[in-house]
């Protein structure tokens, strides 16, 4: 079946933000009095729901440490948050499938609030029918964001392509049974992504584009 609905991850895929989520991460463990992750494990942990990056980035941590390093990782994104911006290619690509009419939506790993803020600072936004977040459903790879996103706009998995940059959404994509694209902006490196076998695997957004029309 000829794909409908597009399914967008946030960071790293539109957002040009892993470089700021890594440091955000390390820096709010070496705060914490915990040991730095290193920025291979700070960036695996990116498009999982806060929490579980968290814990992941700090295995052993307590319940209270988490608590602490949640705090001090929104603090540190707050301050620089305001910095990021999309991929060059990004505003133009979404403007151009929504054009061509396909479905458009977003399941990320941020929370509710954090996305509504990307949509209020990007202004992209208005582009997407529905969303999904981690503080919503179970965090990726589980496949409930795919699902109810697919529900809502009547799409069967067949006709839904996930496109991320992290083994995150495209194991999340399998789960629901849809198709995947992976992307190499973002934080997980192309041969992590090539073993977690997505449909295609392309350098940016626009490079993916023929593969999708194709698809």
């Amino acid at each position: 079946m000829p794909v409908k609905l597009v399914v967008f991850d946030w960071d790293g895929t539109l957002m040009d933000s892993t470089g700021t989520i890594s440091r955000c991460i390390r820096q709010s463990c070496q705060e914490a009095g915990l040991p730095d992750p290193g920025a291979s494990i700070a960036n695996y942990v990116i498009g999982l729901g806060l929490h579980d990056a968290l814990r992941h980035a700090a295995p052993g941590a307590s319940e209270t440490q988490v608590a602490r390093l949640v705090d001090r990782y929104r603090h540190y994104y707050r301050m620089w948050g305001d910095q990021l911006v999309l991929f060059d290619d990004a505003r133009p690509v979404i403007t151009q499938l929504e054009q061509e009419g396909y479905l458009l939506a977003v399941a990320t790993g941020k929370s509710r609030l954090g996305l509504a803020t990307a949509f209020d600072q990007t202004g992209i936004g208005v582009h997407f029918l529905t969303s999904r977040c981690a503080d919503e459903c179970n965090p990726k790879p589980h496949p409930q964001m795919l699902h109810e996103i697919m529900e809502e706009l009547g799409v069967s998995a067949e006709e839904t392509v996930m496109i991320g940059d992290t083994t995150h959404d495209i194991n999340m994509a399998k789960a629901a049974g849809s198709l995947s694209i992976g992307v190499t902006t973002g934080a997980h490196p192309v041969d992590s992504l090539r073993k977690a076998e997505p449909d295609h695997i392309a350098p940016s957004l626009a490079d993916m584009l023929p593969w999708l029309k194709s698809a």
